[in-house]
């Protein structure tokens, strides 16, 4: 059923399916999650649920789906910006999310699903589409603003790579050894050093 949700399902019983699956993932991790505990945090009727979803593991792929588009709306509301802006953006979200703690609840989660990926084909492809996606957004980002003349020229794409891999490299950090001090380290490192690579030459 999964493979038929966005078509069957409207968007407020949508929403509430994905939180409560963010709910008690962020509550129970990767391996106590059941659908019965995903179903203790859904106002609507189980079988609605299981209706759409057979599987945990479907809802987990959903919910990367969904995490992704919603990351897309929250970054297109901030098109008109400059790409410094964005960017700034961009980090914050992916740093930081809409609250903090809630957040650093989800990276833990997270990274179950990944040490998952390589034993679960359908966790991987969406893992891989996620990361992809973020980033062609840091690419565009970087690309608007070397076309804009507000970054000098330089390679989006390795620019990309870069930033998006400290990123990851911050959140594990955070989520695995209680650094809680790392986020915020590695954005004023980037915005310490790379904002200096990307000034346009003439007004360095």
């Amino acid at each position: 059923m999964g493979d038929t949700e966005e078509t069957t399902t409207d968007q407020p019983t949508r929403d509430a399916i994905m939180e409560a699956t963010f709910t008690a993932l962020t509550k129970h991790g990767y391996a106590g999650l059941t659908m019965q505990k995903i179903a203790d945090e859904f106002d609507k009727s189980k079988s609605l649920l299981h209706y759409h979803y057979d599987t945990k593991d479907e809802l987990l792929v959903a919910l990367l789906d969904y995490m992704l588009g919603q990351l897309d709306e929250r970054l297109a509301l901030d098109e008109e910006s400059d790409p410094l802006e964005r960017l700034t953006t961009l980090v914050d979200m992916l740093l930081f999310g809409p609250d903090r703690e809630a957040h650093k609840a989800f990276q833990t989660t997270l990274l179950e699903l990944r040490a998952q990926a390589p034993y679960n084909e359908a966790f991987r492809e969406q893992l891989t589409t996620n990361d992809a996606a973020i980033h062609d957004l840091f690419v565009d980002i970087v690309a608007d603003g070397v076309e804009q003349g507000t970054f000098r020229e330089v390679d989006p794409d390795a620019v990309a790579t870069l930033v998006f891999s400290a990123l990851q490299g911050a959140r594990v950090r955070w989520v695995t050894l209680d650094e809680d001090d790392a986020p915020d380290e590695l954005r004023d490192a980037l915005f310490t050093y790379l904002v200096d690579e990307l000034e346009p030459e003439d007004d360095a």
